[in-house]
């Protein structure tokens, strides 16, 4: 009898536990996603403009350029035929200002394939060269990926075969702190083409609206692109040259909006600073609404929001900002650029309002308040830092060699931070800057995303020495900020998984791959 009562007590007990242990799944499910909170601070530094190729093409372990097949990278002419050769860089290689500037005639005749412009025995452009702003716009850059082929980069540039061009990364310090932490290797910018609309898509996963092109279409026609019936493509201007190898394309009419009104292409911030005045007689803090490429003031909720709503304190720190406010003397020299300030476009950031006061910081002069608040550990929960112009390695204004020092100086300031145990670093890039890469990004929806960025990720949690294959997009920060404070998405980043669901991709990771986390 006693027998028989232990055998039902212990089935009785094997009961309770069974229905009180969550099932296998369950359990592996959770063992699979470590807890977030051990990081305190996340920073995100957003240089501009190179794909990945154009940098790190060359990286230990990266899908780089090592044993590229032709069909991978021969670009074609317009007419869809195979480019013998590369078409000839307009108006010389470099920029006019560039002492050592490289003629046209010195790049006719290229071979139609991608090449080190850094060669000793080419080009020998070195990192402190300042090249073309090659094109790198919405509708252009789709044009150029062609449906994935990315064959069409040459024939849709303005810059000809510079696009194709590439450097030895492995001289750059960035490199060497990619080697030490996580190199992504499958980190696709957000959204097509232009800086703008990627710092846009940074924040609110988003395309900006032009209310008032919409309001008044026939003052503001200039604004609108005349684009094919594919929605994808510019038409072209009849006067066109039909090949590559004689000249850029011409448009019917390149514009800042879509025919719908969305702004796609660079406009300038309703509130000052601005690359527009504020109109005559009116308040200076504001740009002139009336000008053509001054867009609206946007109401669209951004990851701003979200964070203040959570409690969460989050800064954005551009540098130089205030002498840009200021409008000082050295605004040429740093070459500030007033569209990468996304937040300087929204309602909510207004002159006078208080979460402007609170949240748009100024950096300083080449990074020197930013770099103040780390040492002393003051940084908020979230926060952005966008370098000055001449420091953020953009072509046409910037050279790669002092981005790539500056950067690596803040991020030797962050490893040294009272914060340092806490953080994780996100530095990544707002888009390609017009240059060719060879990975087709995923079909995803209208606004991207476009081609791979090098991306890197510094943390005490990073893995060490390591290339993540993981696929991302520039809304991957986001991601890991919504995880890491429990925020809900914005509508632009569950729109963006449902596309890419769509069409038979995986849907964007959240970077927690690059990651060894305390479980």
């Amino acid at each position: 009898m006693l027998r028989h009562r232990q055998i039902l007590a212990a089935a009785a007990f094997a009961l309770l536990a069974a229905c009180q242990t969550p099932p296998a799944s369950k359990q592996s499910t959770a063992a699979a996603r470590p807890s977030l909170d051990a990081i305190q601070t996340i920073v995100v530094i957003y240089a501009e403009n190179r794909s990945f190729d154009n940098l790190y093409g060359y990286f230990p372990g990266a899908n780089g350029l090592q044993n590229l097949k032709p069909e991978q990278y021969l670009q074609r002419d317009r007419d869809g035929s195979v480019l013998k050769t590369l078409p000839p860089v307009p108006n010389a290689l470099t920029t006019a200002s560039d002492p050592k500037s490289i003629p046209t005639e010195a790049t006719r005749g290229h071979p139609n394939r991608p090449y080190a412009l850094d060669d000793p025995n080419g080009y020998a452009v070195t990192l402190d060269y300042q090249l073309h702003d090659l094109i790198h716009a919405f509708y252009n850059e789709q044009m150029q990926i062609n449906g994935g082929r990315n064959d069409l980069f040459a024939a849709y540039s303005d810059a000809g075969g510079e696009t194709m061009g590439h450097f030895d990364g492995s001289k750059m310090a960035l490199w060497k702190i990619a080697k030490k932490y996580t190199l992504a290797d499958n980190f696709f910018h957000g959204a097509f083409g232009s800086s703008f609309l990627n710092h846009q898509y940074l924040i609110c996963a988003c395309a900006p609206f032009d209310f008032k092109t919409k309001a008044d279409p026939k003052t503001y026609e200039g604004n609108v692109s005349i684009v094919n019936d594919d929605g994808v493509s510019l038409k072209l201007d009849p006067q066109s040259p039909a090949s590559s190898l004689d000249g850029p394309p011409k448009y019917a009419r390149y514009g800042t909006l879509t025919p719908d009104y969305y702004a796609v292409n660079t406009m300038q911030p309703p509130y000052q600073p601005s690359g527009n005045t504020a109109a005559k007689g009116g308040d200076p803090r504001y740009a002139d609404a009336d000008k053509r490429n001054t867009l609206s003031a946007q109401v669209a909720e951004t990851i701003g929001e979200r964070l203040s709503a959570a409690n969460v304190g989050w800064a954005w720190y551009a540098g130089a900002w205030q002498v840009a406010l200021d409008e000082g003397k050295e605004l040429s020299r740093i070459a500030f650029q007033y569209h990468h300030q996304p937040f300087n476009y929204y309602a909510n950031y207004a002159p006078g309002k208080p979460a402007r006061a609170e949240h748009l910081r100024d950096g300083g002069m080449d990074g020197a308040k930013l770099i103040a608040d780390i040492d002393a550990g003051k940084l908020p929960p979230v926060t952005f830092y966008k370098p000055q112009g001449n420091l953020n390695q953009h072509a046409g204004y910037a050279n790669i060699a002092a981005g790539d020092a500056h950067i690596a100086d803040v991020i030797a300031h962050l490893e040294k931070s009272p914060q340092w145990q806490h953080m994780l670093v996100v530095v990544t890039y707002d888009e390609n800057g017009g240059w060719w890469d060879h990975v087709a990004p995923p079909k995803g929806d209208r606004w991207g995303p476009g081609l791979r960025i090098p991306t890197i990720i510094v943390s005490p949690f990073a893995k060490r020495g390591y290339v993540d294959h993981t696929q991302y997009d520039t809304g991957s920060i986001q991601r890991l900020i919504n995880r890491r404070f429990g925020l809900a998405p914005l509508p632009g980043i569950e729109q963006r998984d449902a596309a890419l669901k769509a069409n038979g991709a995986a849907p964007m990771g959240d970077l927690t791959a690059a990651l060894e986390l305390p479980k």
